[in-house]
């Protein structure tokens, strides 16, 4: 309570208690914040998740191994690949299989496909939440293509079940991959165009520069990653720093935050990060399909899949940033325990920090940079 007159004229004022979400756009999903404010400043904007939990974790322990998978995809809907690529990973650490290397192949292009088609999602949202109508629809158009694209990989468009234990589903055919490498040479110029269209624009840019800045010192200790990460100057990618599948055999750089236009760590540097790892990842899908060699897609995994009891942690640089499947085995069918680490919980701790004392339209902002996703907070 702030007293803003005489105690003896009997009146006082207070901060008035508003409820964003679970239904408000600028969510995207059933998420809530209950934001205190003092007109349109804000003093407190408290997350309140759990509308979207599914029990996901609890699942895994009551399916088989192989039937868990396609419960994976639901983890993030975006980027429904590296929840399968994650889970199979520890799978096959605890039973000591090795994926076929055309297989690996196959995962990372479908991967990297999947990150540019979730970033464009992001980055188009992010504008369409600030104002800029006309980018989300050049976004979702370029990512229309891409799910025709994965629907002729694995016949999907959202909810892939693709990876597999020991490889991929189905092999990419030689037309398909012509097809990736004709929207390769669609799409890089249209990253510059969409650039013109909503990244130099100045009342967007006004909007971002600046506002909800992350330091180095606060991104790790709120454990945030990938992009969010990375938009406060730190050059850390689990492609990079804890390799796995074939991506140390790929020459790719890791965007960071510059203070490109405004300060270093800002919502416009978290944005930038996340269009430069769009190009990033047509450069990694590009050597992919010139390196792909012949073979199987897929190992030899028996039906009844029992790994060694033991315990894995897999990680993998999702478009959030850092995801991890961590994976009990004892010995049955049925993983003992599965827990699940997503980029988004993380990046919910810190919104309470940085709203305090920015605007309430400027929390659509923060919201928006830090690319949250609801399945991936309530799991």
């Amino acid at each position: 309570m702030n007293d803003t007159a005489p105690a003896s004229t009997g009146f006082y004022t207070e901060d008035m208690t508003i409820s964003v979400g679970p239904q408000h756009p600028s969510t995207h999903g059933v998420l809530r914040f209950v934001v205190k404010t003092d007109g349109e400043v804000i003093s407190e904007a408290i997350p309140d998740v759990g509308y979207l939990h599914r029990s996901i974790e609890k699942i895994g322990e009551k399916v088989t191994y192989h039937g868990y998978v396609p419960y994976t995809d639901r983890a993030d809907y975006l980027a429904a690949m590296f929840a399968n690529q994650a889970f199979c990973l520890a799978a096959e650490r605890l039973a000591g299989i090795e994926v076929t290397r055309r297989g690996e192949f196959c995962r990372v292009i479908a991967c990297e496909l999947n990150r540019i088609a979730s970033h464009l999602i992001s980055v188009g949202t992010f504008g369409q939440d600030i104002g800029a109508m006309t980018p989300f629809v050049h976004a979702l158009r370029e990512r229309e293509t891409i799910n025709n694209l994965m629907e002729e990989i694995c016949g999907a468009r959202l909810t892939y079940n693709y990876i597999r234990i020991g490889g991929v589903g189905y092999d990419i055919l030689p037309e398909t991959c012509t097809r990736i490498e004709a929207f390769l040479h669609h799409f890089e110029p249209i990253v510059d165009e969409f650039n013109r269209l909503l990244s130099g624009n100045k009342i967007f840019i006004e909007r971002l520069a600046g506002v909800a800045v992350v330091s180095k010192e606060d991104a790790f200790s709120y454990n945030l990653v990938g992009p969010n990460l990375r938009g406060s100057g730190v050059k850390w990618d689990i492609r990079r720093d804890i390799p796995y599948s074939i991506y140390p055999e790929l020459e790719f750089e890791v965007p960071i935050g510059t203070a490109h236009v405004g300060v270093l760590g800002d919502s416009f540097d978290r944005y930038w990060v996340r269009i430069r790892e769009m190009q990033e990842s047509c450069k990694i899908v590009r050597q992919c399909l010139s390196m792909m060699p012949k073979g199987p897609a897929i190992a030899k995994v028996p039906r009844k899949f029992r790994p060694p009891a033991g315990e894995c942690y897999a990680r993998v640089e999702a478009p959030r940033g850092d995801m991890g499947f961590y994976v009990v085995s004892d010995g049955s069918e049925y993983p003992y325990r599965v827990r699940i680490r997503t980029g988004s919980y993380t990046a919910m701790s810190i919104i309470d920090k940085l709203s305090k004392g920015i605007m309430v339209a400027d929390l659509i902002a923060l919201i928006g940079s830090l690319d949250v996703d609801a399945p991936e907070i309530d799991r």
